[in-house]
């Protein structure tokens, strides 16, 4: 993506539906009605298919069905599935809790213990089972860390790092 803005996805196409260019959306968003309205402009990738603006937006059977402007027929609409639909980041609504991030502002950050030992990147964050998980790459090696307060106390976007105050045998898993 060119530009100075990160860019985030919100969705990805999915199949057509009909004739006239609609298409199944599968959103990874938890505003779809925001993000997928009647003239949202959206970034994709391949960037070379966008962008898309959102001319018709519906459900059916509960799933999401978007029409984008220029998209009038079937076969145009499956030229378009398995594009990955993107917003400017900088355009996510501010979280009001200091204790909630955004999962990429985490992806990245170096975590280290409170002893100051390097514990490598954050590389992705996993939710499961009601609980959400900082994977690490330590040495090559993935690590699932607990996110919570008891064991990742400090979160510093400015500096980039987490700290990581681990139980015992927690690393050694």
């Amino acid at each position: 993506m060119s530009g100075s803005d990160e860019f985030i996805i919100v969705g990805r196409v999915g199949p057509a539906r009909g004739v006239r260019g609609h298409v199944f959306v599968e959103p990874w968003t938890d505003v779809p009605d925001e993000r997928f309205a009647l003239g949202a402009v959206l970034r994709t990738e391949p960037e070379t298919v966008g962008p898309l603006t959102v001319e018709e937006a519906t459900s059916a059977s509960g799933k999401l069905v978007v029409r984008f402007a220029g998209v009038a027929d079937r076969p145009g609409a499956e030229a378009l599935r398995g594009t990955q639909l993107l917003i400017a980041a900088s355009s996510r609504p501010s979280l009001e809790d200091p204790d909630e991030f955004y999962d990429t502002e985490l992806i990245g950050l170096a975590a280290v213990t409170v002893d100051a030992v390097d514990l490598g990147p954050i590389r992705d964050i996993v939710h499961a089972a009601g609980a959400t998980y900082l994977v690490l790459d330590a040495d090559g090696q993935d690590r699932l860390v607990p996110f919570v307060r008891a064991i990742v106390p400090t979160v510093d976007l400015d500096a980039g790092r987490v700290v990581i105050d681990p139980p015992d045998g927690l690393l050694e898993l």
